[in-house]
C-alpha cells in the first residue's frame, strides 16, 4: 500500500513529495497532464517560503552554488512602491524566477529522493476506509494509501469528490490582459522602465494604478517583456488579442504604445481572465483526504502571495503525515494542519482583497490611496505590511510552551541550512547541555554558543519550545515529535 497519494505535479505537491521523502515515507504523484506545463503563471516566490527553500538546500538550485536570500530593499503594496530598505528586521525576501522552473528543480529533487509521479494519471474517484483510501484512477487500476492530498489546484477533484465545500466570493466586474510583447527600443529605459510618449514612465515590476486601471510591466534579462493591465467595466469575448491588449494598455495610460509579438523563444502567454475569486475550503481535511495549496484557497494574484501560501501548506503538512505513519504521532497531531495554516490563508485572502480594493479607479479609491499613502510613510506601517505579506506575522499555538519566540519561524542562525535540510526535530542548545531523553534518536541537536536561549525546531522550522533549562523541553517533544522511540 502507499503511504501518501498526492493529486497533482506542481510546485506544491512536489514540496509535499520531496517532505514526504525526506521524512521516510512513500508518496505517489499523479498528475493528469502528460508532460510539463507550458502555461505561464508565477514569476517568482514572495514571502517566507524563500528563506524555507535555502532551508532544504534548494534556494541555490534556483539561482547559483553557495547563493543565500537576502531581504528585499522594496517592492509593492496595492500598487504602491513599499520601501524595505531601512527597516532593521526586514522579513521580506523574493526571487525572480518562472514556475516552470520552480516545478522543474522540485521534479528533480522528488527524482532524487525516489519519489514516483505518473503522468497522465487523473484522480477520478475515491472511496474512504477506516485505514486506507482507495483512489481511482482514469484508464489504470486504482490505487490503495493510507492518505489522499489534493494538490491539483483551484478546480480540484479531490476536493469535490470528498465533499469539501469552497465558500467565498466571486467578482465578475473585471477584465485583465496578460501577454509577452515586443516593443521598439526607444520605449525602453536603461533602468527597465517603459517611457510612454504622452503619459511618462511606467516603472517595471510595479503595479502603476490610473484612473482608468491598472497597468504591470516586466523587463526580464532572457525572456520577452510581459505586460499586463486590469480594467472595470470592458467586457470582451472570445480569444484574446494582442490589439485586445494594446487597446487596453492604451485605455489605462492614455497613451498608445506600439506593442508587437514577441520575438524570443517560447513559450508565450496571450491570455484574457474575467473577475476572479476569493475561497477558502470549508475543511482542510475530512478522514485521510486533505487538500493544500489552491485546492484550498484560492486569491487575486496581487502581490504574488500564492506559492509562499501553498508550498508552505506542503512543508506543514508532510512531517505530520509521516509522523502518523511511522506510528509515533501525538494524538490530534493531524488536525493542526488546519488550526495553523487556516489562519494563514485568512490572512492572504485579507490583504489581496485590500489590495484590490486600493487599484480600483474612482476618486473615492484616490482618496483612500491618498490617506494609506500617508500611513505608508511611516516605519511601523511598513514593517507590518512585509510582516503580513512575508507570513512572518503568523504564530502558531504551541500549547504549553512559553516565550518570546515560541510559535514562531525560526530566527536566520550560522549554519542553520546545512541543520535543517533533512526535515528532521531539531534541538539547537547553546550550551551543549540539555538531554533529549527517550526521544534523542528522534531529534538532531546542535551547539549554537551564539544563541541566549535554547530553541526546538519543528520540521517545518517553526519554534515548538524555548529555555535556558530542560523546563518544559521533553513536555514539548512529546507533543511536536511524539512517542517515545
Amino acid at each position: 500500500m502507499i503511504d501518501v497519494v498526492i493529486a497533482g505535479a506542481g510546485p506544491n505537491g512536489l514540496m509535499l513529495a520531496c517532505e514526504l521523502a525526506l521524512a521516510g515515507a512513500r508518496p505517489l504523484v499523479l498528475e493528469r497532464r502528460t508532460g510539463p506545463s507550458d502555461e505561464q503563471r508565477a514569476n517568482g516566490l514572495v514571502g517566507q517560503v524563500v528563506r524555507m527553500l535555502d532551508r532544504r538546500g534548494l534556494y541555490e538550485r534556483l539561482t547559483a552554488p553557495g547563493a543565500t536570500p537576502e531581504p528585499t530593499p522594496g517592492f509593492m503594496f496595492g500598487a504602491f512602491p513599499l520601501a524595505l530598505h531601512d527597516l532593521p528586521d526586514n522579513s521580506l525576501y523574493a526571487l525572480m524566477v518562472p514556475q516552470r522552473r520552480i516545478e522543474e528543480m522540485l521534479a528533480e529533487r522528488a527524482d532524487e529522493l525516489g519519489v514516483e509521479v505518473r503522468l497522465g494519471h487523473e484522480v477520478t474517484g475515491l472511496t474512504r476506509h477506516e485505514h486506507s483510501v482507495t483512489v481511482e484512477v482514469n484508464d489504470t487500476a486504482a490505487v490503495e494509501a493510507a492518505f489522499l492530498v489534493g494538490a491539483d489546484g483551484g478546480r480540484s477533484t479531490v476536493r469535490k469528490l470528498a465533499g469539501i465545500e469552497f465558500p467565498g466570493v466571486t467578482t465578475d466586474d473585471s477584465v485583465s490582459f496578460t501577454g509577452h510583447v515586443s516593443v521598439p527600443p526607444e520605449f525602453v529605459a536603461a533602468d527597465g522602465s517603459l517611457v510612454v510618449p504622452g503619459f511618462g514612465v511606467v516603472p517595471a515590476f510595479q503595479h502603476l494604478r490610473t484612473e482608468r486601471g491598472l497597468i504591470v510591466w516586466a523587463l526580464f534579462p532572457d525572456r520577452d517583456p510581459l505586460v499586463a493591465t486590469i480594467e472595470w467595466g470592458q467586457p470582451a469575448e472570445g480569444e484574446a488579442t494582442l490589439e485586445e491588449l494594446r487597446a487596453s494598455v492604451a485605455r489605462v495610460l492614455g497613451a498608445d504604445v506600439p506593442l508587437g509579438p514577441p520575438a524570443g523563444a517560447g513559450p508565450h502567454l496571450l491570455r484574457r481572465l474575467f473577475g476572479g475569486n476569493t475561497r477558502i475550503a470549508a475543511r482542510y481535511r475530512d478522514g485521510r483526504v486533505f487538500v493544500l495549496g489552491d485546492a484550498a484557497h484560492v486569491h487575486s494574484a496581487i502581490g504574488g502571495p500564492g506559492l509562499n501560501l501553498g508550498l508552505q501548506d506542503a512543508v506543514n503538512l508532510g512531517w505530520k503525515l509521516a509522523a502518523v505513519l511511522r506510528g509515533r504521532a501525538p494524538v490530534g497531531l493531524l488536525d493542526t494542519y488546519e488550526s495553523e495554516r487556516r489562519p494563514a490563508a485568512q490572512r492572504v485572502t485579507m490583504q489581496t482583497q485590500a489590495q484590490s480594493l486600493l487599484v480600483r479607479p474612482g476618486s473615492e479609491v484616490t482618496a483612500l490611496r491618498e490617506l494609506f499613502g500617508e500611513l505608508l510613510a511611516l516605519e511601523p506601517t511598513r514593517r507590518h505590511i512585509a510582516h503580513l505579506m512575508s507570513g512572518a506575522d503568523i504564530a502558531y499555538d504551541m500549547g504549553k510552551a512559553t516565550g518570546d519566540l515560541v510559535g514562531r519561524w525560526a530566527p536566520d542562525l550560522p549554519g542553520l541550512r546545512d541543520l535543517t535540510r533533512h526535515a528532521r526535530p531539531l534541538l539547537l542548545d547553546p550550551t551543549g547541555e540539555l538531554d533529549a531523553g527517550p526521544w534523542a534518536t528522534q531529534v538532531d541537536t546542535a551547539t549554537i554558543p551564539e544563541l541566549d536561549t535554547a530553541l526546538l525546531l519543528r520540521p517545518d522550522c517553526y519554534v515548538a519550545w524555548q529555555g535556558t533549562t530542560d523546563e518544559g523541553l521533553h513536555e514539548a517533544l512529546a507533543t511536536w515529535v511524539g512517542n517515545q522511540a
